[in-house]
């Protein structure tokens, strides 16, 4: 007689079954290939630092995400994020974005 097929059942660890994987969330960051290196946006100026610290991309009040590497007193203030500040500080509705960091 043949015993029948079985299964190996997985190793266990401290908290159950283990498969030996793990799922890893990524953050994911589109850049966008707009007009960020034409313009100098509003950013917090703490995002700034932080990007530069980290490498990680910054969103200005218009939108734009990107990783800052420019000097920004060599473009033109982008309108859109002129015009988000400007209606802000007319607002006094400053939120998590509020302040005029580097452009």
């Amino acid at each position: 007689m043949t015993e029948p097929h079985r299964t190996p059942e997985p190793p266990s660890g401290p908290s159950g079954p283990s498969l030996g994987t793990e799922l890893l969330e990524r953050e994911e960051t589109r850049l966008d290939p707009g007009d960020h290196e034409r313009f100098a946006h509003y950013v917090r100026k703490d995002k700034i630092d932080a990007s530069r610290a980290t490498g990680r991309p910054v969103v200005a009040l218009c939108g734009k995400v990107w990783v800052p590497a420019r000097d920004p007193s060599r473009y033109p203030v982008c309108p859109v994020c002129k015009e988000i500040y400007s209606r802000m500080m007319r607002d006094g509705n400053f939120g998590d974005n509020g302040g005029q960091g580097g452009k």
